[in-house]
């Protein structure tokens, strides 16, 4: 049985921006190396942390454009490989992660300038 993360019930206890985006930001790197290292598959990830209530929470809560980028990103990871041919599918994929773990570092050097 896999563990769902609620952003809402990890987030929402403070009302600092800073701190849930930082905390988010920190949450979606450690997400995305479990999937770089192949710790988690697109479909385990999509069930434990992009799912609908977390992409609703982030949309509504954080307002970061980067943020709600990340979320869509990886909710389309495991589409991947039922629209391309898995060579293709395998270098999309590790693009989409980089690009991923750039957002989450994005979002931590905006709070670390706004500190």
């Amino acid at each position: 049985m896999q563990q769902r993360i609620e952003l809402r019930t990890l987030l929402a206890p403070t009302n600092d921006s800073t701190q849930q985006s930082a905390a988010f930001a920190l949450l979606g790197l450690g997400v995305t190396e479990s999937l770089i290292s192949g710790a988690r598959g697109a479909s385990e990830a999509l069930d434990e942390f992009f799912h609908a209530q977390n992409c609703l929470f982030v949309k509504q809560s954080l307002d970061s454009r980067a943020a709600d980028e990340f979320m869509s990103r990886g909710v389309q990871l495991a589409d991947l490989y039922d629209a391309l041919p898995v060579a293709e599918a395998q270098r999309e994929y590790q693009r989409e992660l980089a690009l991923m773990r750039a957002l989450c570092l994005k979002l931590l050097e905006k709070e670390r300038i706004a500190a």
